[in-house]
């Protein structure tokens, strides 16, 4: 389970960062604006990611889709022994704490991205990705 693999922590960040204290384990994600979200994903995130039907992979997955699916299981990706193993599905909540700060996420991630530190662009890539599914 997610709770038992000392790989996965679905800590909450950014709850941390307002409130000064130990994260909690829900966060309600406010609604992102998918426009800014894909010049969010434009600026911080394609030069790692694609985000197209069919694209390729780079240093990270494409993330066409990503939502709904589980963590560490794109075909054709090398991804470390936490993220194959963490169980995570890409929720919105989970998302959100990723693209929070995804080092607290699952320990020893690759993604050199530190994450965002406006909660309302990490919403507005949440949105975007949510666009870009089948």
């Amino acid at each position: 389970t997610q709770e038992s693999n000392s790989q996965c922590s679905l800590s909450a960040p950014l709850l941390s960062q307002l409130a000064m204290s130990k994260p909690e384990p829900d966060v309600e994600v406010p609604d992102g604006d998918s426009k800014k979200g894909a010049k969010l994903f434009k600026a911080k995130c394609a030069a790692c990611h694609t985000i197209k039907e069919g694209g390729p992979n780079m240093q990270g997955p494409n993330l066409y889709g990503i939502m709904g699916q589980t963590a560490g299981k794109r075909a054709g990706q090398k991804y470390t022994k936490g993220m194959k193993t963490c169980g995570l599905v890409w929720d919105n909540e989970t998302m959100f704490n990723w693209l929070t700060s995804p080092k607290s996420v699952i320990k020893g991630t690759n993604m050199a991205f530190v994450g965002f530190k406006k909660p309302t662009d990490s919403s507005d890539v949440i949105a975007y990705l949510n666009q870009n599914k089948k």
